[in-house]
């Protein structure tokens, strides 16, 4: 057992420590981790290849939103898509993992999160199209199913000429990565809901963990209900704490200056470079931005593919537009909360005692249950939503039969009760292990195949001038 967490540990450190040290003025240091060196240069390049959609093309993402939804019953819209790949993104990295950021790196680490955001989305964007590109359709739930174990699996085969068996070594082992990731979040979830409902009600963590796990079970067990639930529960949560959020800075509009002034004076040092954590905020800011929006990951991919649209390039735009909704609205939801707050209220608080502090000071005992309850919600979508990316990597591994895909989603449940009871933090490091290793054969591949995903959206562009700029198909 010993002999396994030191590998797990050692794993961790490779991924996601840093590799090297920059040198700062002042004092300090800038950490470079691999993950970091991946995924920054990875962004910027097809940010560089898009010309800019994220800006370029923002109107055009909005658009797209208002597709129709398919004929086929069994199959998923785009916009259904991008639903299911937000329940995921917007969990407890848009929560806790806010609070980090600014609790390590203050609150210019917002603004390294925003830019973090900006560049992802093109990484989003080629990863989603690749997927739609690769997609198969899937006997068991209907619909399509993809992700980057296929569109690795594709890559491979015609690398050798089309002579490929079941399997492909890289293909297998990002699906592994997936599987073994999204265990460990389940873990995570569990845990941190437990442990707020233990801070905010009283509740013993077994009754909260019962009930998440009964409640996940009756939805993940059953063939088709997880895109119905998450229909519903995503926009209503995500809406609830966007006006949420908007109450409170109207309630304290008067500091908004102050606290946009605070964000790009210690964006960029002003404050930090002379006390020599221009690192720390920089580092802290980028780390928690690729967490949360999971761009380059390859996990989005796996909903994405499973949208039926009518060119794949709206699915990517779709999908870059979920790294906007996950990072630059709900993650600076959470940022404005805390900055709005006076500093003394929240002295030496940080996680979720940190923002429940906010919520309390903000809107007393309500605020308290509220950021409980959100942060319940969160977690239980991305849980419904995790296993939703499940499907393919399992369908992958061991074929099309419901036994791998019930097993499956029963050892993830074990994994959520077990979390809810206590914390393990090697599990959770084998969570960060696998969303490490995904990213890198994701990344790998993703490189030499975005000449596709580049192809589509020249085709893409070209018919909307074909078209007068409208988004209806020739």
């Amino acid at each position: 057992m010993k002999l396994i967490v030191n590998a797990i540990t050692a794993a961790y450190d490779l991924l996601w420590g840093d590799l090297f040290a920059i040198p700062l003025p002042g004092g300090g240091a800038l950490g470079v981790s691999l993950l970091v060196l991946m995924l920054i240069p990875t962004g910027i390049y097809f940010t560089i290849r898009t010309r800019f959609l994220p800006i370029r093309m923002f109107p055009e993402m909005l658009r797209v939103t208002a597709e129709k939804r398919p004929k086929n019953g069994a199959s998923i819209s785009g916009v259904q898509a991008l639903i299911v790949s937000t329940a995921t993104r917007v969990g407890m990295g848009n929560l806790i993992g806010v609070v980090a950021a600014i609790s390590a790196g203050g609150a210019g680490a917002v603004f390294w999160m925003w830019l973090t955001a900006l560049i992802g989305s093109s990484t989003a964007f080629i990863e989603a199209v690749l997927a739609q590109l690769h997609k198969e359709e899937d006997p068991l739930y209907g619909g399509f199913r993809g992700g980057p174990a296929y569109y690795i699996h594709s890559f491979i085969r015609e690398k050798r000429g089309g002579k490929l068996g079941r399997y492909s070594v890289i293909a297998v082992l990002f699906a592994v990565s997936g599987l073994i990731c999204w265990c460990g979040i389940s873990q995570v979830i569990a845990n941190s809901v437990s442990s707020a409902f233990q801070n905010a009600f009283h509740v013993p963590p077994i009754y909260t963990t019962v009930v998440l796990v009964a409640l996940s079970a009756i939805i993940v067990l059953r063939k088709n209900a997880t895109v119905r639930v998450l229909d519903v529960l995503v926009p209503i949560m995500a809406a609830c704490y966007f006006i949420i959020t908007i109450i409170l800075i109207g309630m304290n509009i008067t500091v908004l200056p102050d606290v946009f002034r605070r964000i790009f004076e210690e964006a960029f040092g002003i404050r930090q470079a002379a006390a020599g954590g221009f690192g720390a905020v920089v580092m802290n800011g980028v780390k928690r931005g690729l967490f949360s929006n999971e761009a380059g990951s390859g996990s989005a991919p796996c909903a994405a593919a499973a949208g039926d649209t009518s060119h794949p390039a709206r699915t990517g735009l779709l999908q870059a537009l979920g790294v906007f909704i996950d990072t630059i609205v709900i993650c600076s939801c959470t940022a404005f909360i805390i900055l709005v707050t006076p500093a003394e209220k929240v002295a030496g608080l940080e996680g979720m005692d940190l923002l429940q502090a906010s919520m309390h000071h903000h809107l007393g005992l309500f605020g308290v249950v509220f950021i409980a309850l959100i942060l319940w919600l969160f977690s239980f979508s991305t849980f419904v939503g995790i296993l939703f990316y499940a499907r393919s990597n399992v369908a992958y591994l061991f074929g099309d039969n419901w036994l791998s895909q019930t097993l499956y989603k029963v050892l993830a449940l074990a994994m959520l009760f077990v979390g809810g009871l206590a914390a393990y933090t090697f599990v959770w490091d084998l969570g960060d292990v696998g969303v490490g290793l995904m990213t890198v054969f994701n990344i790998i591949i993703i490189l030499p195949m975005s000449r596709q995903a580049l192809g589509c959206l020249a085709d893409y562009e070209h018919g909307m001038k074909d078209r007068g700029g409208g988004t209806e198909p020739s």
